[in-house]
């Protein structure tokens, strides 16, 4: 089993600054891709930054220039820096980790979401 927690979320005004953070923990071998992703009201979930263990990165278009992933893995801990906050930027935003088991399975999980609320 893996468990997957964020934080970090809450409201803040455009243009300021929020950092989620992700923990992941359970009988963990090793983690593979950890990434986040966000929800907003009436859309589908969508990607906005993934890190892979050795570090590649992948960002939305959207997101590309004001947010920053990045991961402790001595923590298994993967972290989103989110600058220069748009009202667009308003969402669940969700944390994945794939990690492969100490019994050898390949499991995807997600947390329980964090809210992020950009104000005018």
């Amino acid at each position: 089993q893996v468990q997957v927690v964020e934080s970090g979320g809450g409201l803040v005004q455009a243009g300021g600054s929020l950092r989620l953070s992700c923990v992941a923990s359970g009988s963990i071998l090793r983690l593979n891709i950890m990434g986040w992703y966000r929800q907003a009201p009436g859309k589908q979930r969508e990607l906005v930054a993934t890190e892979t263990s050795d570090g590649r990165t992948d960002y939305a278009d959207s997101v590309k220039g004001r947010f920053t992933i990045s991961r402790d893995n001595a923590k298994n801990t993967v972290y989103l820096q989110m600058n220069i906050l748009k009202l667009e930027d308003t969402a669940v935003y969700y944390c994945n980790a794939a990690a492969t088991t100490q019994l050898g399975l390949y499991l995807s999980t997600w947390g329980q979401g964090t809210l992020v609320t950009v104000s005018s």
